[in-house]
């Protein structure tokens, strides 16, 4: 018998907890043709809601269900590295608790698997029931960061990934504070099958991704897995001097040939208006990596747990 380890972050998802749990024992005929013992983690990430009392209810009727529960919430990335962390299975799935990841694509993906891939991963091909705005942004996210990157990220990649433990070792050896998950599955490497289905929306409560929320993540993203922005930087500095010596040199020769008075004040506050903001832009983005060093400097855990069995 081999163990296949089912990593399920969770915050404040005290309503999906028993219903992921039902839907994913519908696999059970495969589980057994396979010789596979399912070991569900369940990441608590400090849930404010009935959460934890919810997976204690399901350990006790099924010895196969573990969680892990933190002091307090820590974000997604950190939930996703704890179960993978604690995850002891020859193969280990990621999945969300809304049931946005269909656990009835198990049987597909780990087919996959036997054929000799490390990792099945998905996308979803379509993002109905998402508002237009989010959804218009989301793919010029991927746009940009896939034209800065080296590292591809596929867009409309989801979480929802079965690994072999060969793969799942190497994504725990990139011990990163500022993690940025769907980048290091993609940089690792290895042979990966992609599977595409159509968006499914949640089953039950609601998303805790605002719009702030995903932005803040899509730069922790850019930051993590590109320097262009960086490079940016210094061209357009590059630039402005250029551009700045040209323009004393024109005012020079207009007022020594030509005696023309130098521009007014309009003209003045305007030029000084924009270098100026091109200089706070600059100094953001040298912010954003220097304060992303700062953090793995200091070193500190992931996370902190509260409980776990």
């Amino acid at each position: 018998m081999r163990t296949i380890s089912i990593v399920v972050p969770c915050y404040n998802e005290e309503e999906n907890v028993r219903v992921f749990y039902d839907e994913l024992m519908k696999n059970a005929d495969f589980f057994e043709e396979k010789d596979l013992v399912p070991e569900i983690i369940y990441i608590d990430d400090g849930s404010k809601d009935k959460t934890v009392e919810q997976i204690r209810m399901l350990a006790e009727e099924d010895q196969h269900v573990h969680m892990v529960s933190f002091s307090r919430n820590f974000g997604k990335e950190a939930a996703l590295y704890a179960g993978l962390k604690k995850a002891t299975g020859e193969f280990v799935v990621t999945m969300d608790v809304d049931l946005q990841d269909p656990p009835s694509l198990l049987p597909e993906m780990f087919g996959y698997l036997e054929e000799g891939y490390e990792s099945v991963a998905t996308r979803r091909v379509s993002r109905k029931g998402e508002p237009p705005i989010r959804s218009f942004f989301a793919r010029r996210f991927y746009r940009l960061i896939n034209r800065m990157s080296k590292t591809e990220i596929v867009d409309g990649a989801r979480d929802y990934r079965l690994m072999t433990r060969k793969f799942t070792d190497a994504v725990l050896e990139l011990k990163e504070y500022n993690r940025f998950t769907k980048g290091i599955f993609s940089w690792v490497g290895y042979e990966t099958k992609w599977i595409e289905f159509e968006n499914i929306e949640r089953t039950k409560g609601e998303t805790k991704w605002s719009f702030w929320k995903l932005f803040i993540y899509a730069i922790d993203g850019i930051v993590a897995f590109t320097t262009a922005p960086l490079a940016i930087a210094s061209f357009l500095g590059v630039l402005f001097c250029v551009l700045a010596f040209v323009l004393i040199i024109v005012t020079i020769v207009r007022k020594a040939v030509f005696g023309d008075p130098t521009s007014g004040w309009p003209s003045l506050v305007c030029i000084i208006s924009l270098i100026s903001g091109v200089q706070l832009f600059c100094l953001g983005i040298i912010g954003q990596y220097m304060s992303k060093t700062y953090m793995e400097v200091k070193n500190r855990p992931q996370y902190l747990i509260r409980d776990e069995f």
